[in-house]
């Protein structure tokens, strides 16, 4: 007896998995519609509100309001109550709300290439291919803020979130199902007593969130073996009184055997110490004119520890590479005024040593010639796997440092 979650990319054709996988195992599904319905009733709260918490845009009230916090609360309360059932099929973005604690779940990702998926969000909406890319690119934004907002990591799709990735436009639907099926049969993800207790504690959990989030409270709640652990993540001045607060009520909770509090790492200290990293890049330029793209891609990058900056367009890129003299820069090809091959060939011919990433997702074979021979150390298509980026970046600023290191054994 197992539970299955399906987390899909927007436009990855995973209906029929899903469909295929419901008739094979005889799992009823719930969707996302059937958990907001859910939350909607403990709450009392509209479900379009609860659907806020999936977006990545925060109302300007929130600050006042805690409706996203606490409609993640609500919504963590309805998964968790699904979860007294086994054999079970959880499809949507739901489902990472389930901690990895719970054994006998199995999590599958569904997704696809972005050439694949623009082509069906094309097709589906009659729109253009623009219009196609654009409109998946903000889906993908909003599942990053959920992600960030459940697991504290901004990439939806980092492999280490889930048991099973399965690219929808490389592998059929059979093959998928027929993979799916066979894992959810192991015996390592069937219900143990050990998985259950792991159950017990994350509805008691949820509960005490819900029970917090209702007083007005922004914290974070686990729980283990009947006791809450409740984390303080905010700067308190008075932080007894606000640990006896929280402990009246959550012992309120039927099932409670503990409460204990505790304040987040960087909180509740007068300063923070932080050894840096010089293995990691800390001067990276990011070129390119898609705001949206660029920014959350340097908020990405910045989660890795590395440091980056953001220009929109080819003339003031070439500004900061004067000024601020980046090692390493990451740029687009399509960009209105001086396009990305021009950039290319003004930083190589001035300040060689930068090394460059195209990333790109108009490019043709003859645009990467031209680059790869004007010097450029690496080029990449759009969407880019975050990983892979990540070690070309390192490649590149190991190839950046050696150069420097050269330099000085030459002068010295």
């Amino acid at each position: 007896m197992s539970i299955i979650t399906f987390f899909s990319g927007a436009f990855c054709d995973g209906a029929p998995i899903i469909e295929k996988c419901r008739e094979q195992t005889g799992y009823p599904v719930i969707d996302d519609a059937r958990i907001l319905s859910e939350a909607g009733k403990i709450s009392g709260l509209p479900e379009k509100k609860i659907t806020g918490a999936f977006s990545a845009k925060t109302s300007i009230f929130n600050q006042f309001t805690h409706e996203k916090e606490r409609s993640v609360a609500y919504l963590r309360l309805a998964v968790s109550s699904l979860l007294n059932n086994d054999n079970l099929i959880i499809s949507g973005a739901s489902g990472i709300l389930i901690p990895k604690t719970i054994s006998h779940v199995l999590r599958v990702c569904l997704i696809a290439d972005m050439k694949s998926r623009t082509a069906a969000a094309q097709k589906a909406e009659k729109i253009s291919e623009k219009e196609a890319a654009s409109l998946i690119r903000k889906q993908d934004e909003n599942m990053s803020a959920w992600v960030k907002t459940v697991l504290g990591a901004g990439d939806p799709w980092a492999a280490d979130a889930y048991d099973i990735m399965i690219p929808t436009d490389k592998m059929g639907v059979d093959e998928s199902v027929r993979l799916i099926t066979q894992h959810a049969a192991s015996p390592v993800v069937q219900a143990t007593a050990a998985s259950k207790k792991a159950v017990a504690d994350f509805q008691l959990a949820a509960k005490a969130g819900e029970a917090l989030a209702n007083a007005g409270h922004d914290v974070s709640v686990d729980a283990k073996n009947g006791t809450v652990r409740i984390t303080i993540n905010e700067h308190v001045l008075m932080l007894s009184r606000l640990e006896e607060e929280l402990k009246q009520i959550v012992e309120k909770i039927p099932g409670v055997a503990g409460i204990e509090t505790t304040v987040g790492q960087t909180f509740y200290k007068p300063d923070i110490y932080r050894k840096y990293d010089f293995q990691m890049p800390s001067k990276i330029l990011l070129v390119d004119d898609e705001r949206e793209f660029v920014q959350t891609l340097s908020e990405r990058l910045i989660l890795r520890d590395m440091g980056s900056a953001v220009a929109y367009d080819g003339e003031s890129a070439l500004t900061m590479v004067d000024e601020e003299e980046p090692e390493v820069m990451i740029l687009d090809l399509k960009m209105p005024g001086i396009d990305g091959i021009e950039v290319l060939r003004k930083v190589k011919a001035s300040r060689p040593g930068i090394e460059v990433i195209i990333l790109t997702g108009h490019g043709s074979e003859a645009d990467r010639k031209v680059c790869m021979e004007l010097g450029a150390f690496a080029y990449l298509h759009k969407p880019v796997d975050i990983d892979l980026l990540s070690v070309t970046l390192k490649q590149a600023n190991e190839k950046v440092q050696k150069q420097k290191q050269a330099r000085t054994a030459a002068t010295d």
